[in-house]
């Protein structure tokens, strides 16, 4: 499964293996800051640090290459969110 959510400049990319799973999500461990905008299904709006999530031109490509070849890019690095 698959997750992403946007706020036009940056990506929350979520890989689960099934409902229910916290799964791993894409980080940018060098990012510095934070951005709001990120709206949700039910109408939240969330804000995330940008270390938490990706430029909006990597998640495309992220999410390209899990659909095309189904694994992840090596040059974008994940955090494991199973604990």
């Amino acid at each position: 499964m698959l997750g992403v959510i946007t706020n036009g400049n940056r990506a929350m990319i979520m890989a689960m293996d099934e409902p229910g799973d916290p799964g791993q999500h894409a980080v940018d461990p060098g990012a510095e800051g934070e951005e709001g905008g990120y709206r949700l299904g039910n109408g939240q709006v969330d804000r995330y640090d940008n270390s938490e999530t990706v430029p909006l031109h990597v998640a495309l490509d992220v999410v390209r290459e899990l659909i095309d070849h189904g694994r992840r890019p090596a040059t974008v690095a994940w955090h494991d969110d199973r604990g």
